[in-house]
């Protein structure tokens, strides 16, 4: 009997992959630390059956969180530096941001980290149900023009793949300065299967106690936009 493997799904891709050149210790970044910090076979050329990742042998057992979009890495830098006992996986397509993420890596002598850099659909495909822990979603790309707002990654498309990688008890946090995209998150997030806490921090400045500002928060008080925090708990079963 022939093996079967699942049908490659449809996926496009909006935002940029490739920005500003690349400095010469970016490129230097890329080319000796991405394929060791990988975090395995995502692809599809790589895994057509779509085999789940040993996350027990990537990370020696411990919990494992999920970064979806790190930016330039500085939010999961500091996490994985915080906390030596858990493992941290970073999506981010956009290279500059895999380039500056490497070279913060490097510099915080962090082990504890693996780099997808590409569609965190395609990590989802290969994640282990009821595998993360805690996930992130930080300052996403708001695409805020209406007919865009199913490019968001508060859809169905991103949220119940999402729901079915995270452990009933897991906390999603989400933080964006864009009003509509709270509105969206809040109409969205339950519907996949997560609670909202409504917690309300004592200190907007310090929304987690565990909270480092990024950059894409500073851009946003800089011209004058309001940073929202949200926290949700998938559901248990």
């Amino acid at each position: 009997m022939s093996k079967t493997t699942p049908d490659r799904p449809r996926r496009n891709f909006y935002g940029r992959i490739k920005g500003k050149t690349l400095k010469p210790n970016q490129r230097t970044y890329l080319d000796e630390d991405l394929t060791p910090l990988s975090p395995g076979a995502v692809s599809w050329e790589d895994n057509p059956d779509r085999a789940p990742l040993d996350l027990g042998a990537m990370f020696g057992g411990r919990d494992v969180w999920l970064e979806i979009g790190f930016g330039g890495g500085e939010h999961l830098v500091h996490q994985a530096a915080r906390n030596r006992d858990i493992g941290i996986i970073g999506a981010e397509p956009f290279i500059n941001g895999v380039a500056m993420l490497l070279g913060k890596i490097r510099a915080a002598e962090a082990e504890n980290i693996r780099v997808h850099p590409g569609d965190v659909r395609d990590l989802f495909d290969v994640l282990p149900e009821q595998s993360i822990s805690r996930a992130f979603l930080l300052y996403p790309d708001p695409w805020p023009k209406k007919r865009h707002h199913r490019r968001r990654f508060v859809t169905p498309e991103h949220l119940d793949p999402l729901a079915r990688v995270l452990k009933p008890g897991a906390i999603f946090r989400v933080a964006t300065d864009i009003p509509d995209y709270v509105r969206q998150t809040l109409e969205e997030v339950p519907r996949a299967g997560f609670e909202w806490l409504a917690e309300t921090p004592a200190d907007w400045r310090q929304p987690w106690e565990d909270w480092i500002s990024t950059r894409y928060e500073q851009k946003a008080l800089r011209e004058g936009r309001v940073p929202h925090y949200l926290t949700f708990r998938r559901a248990r079963d």
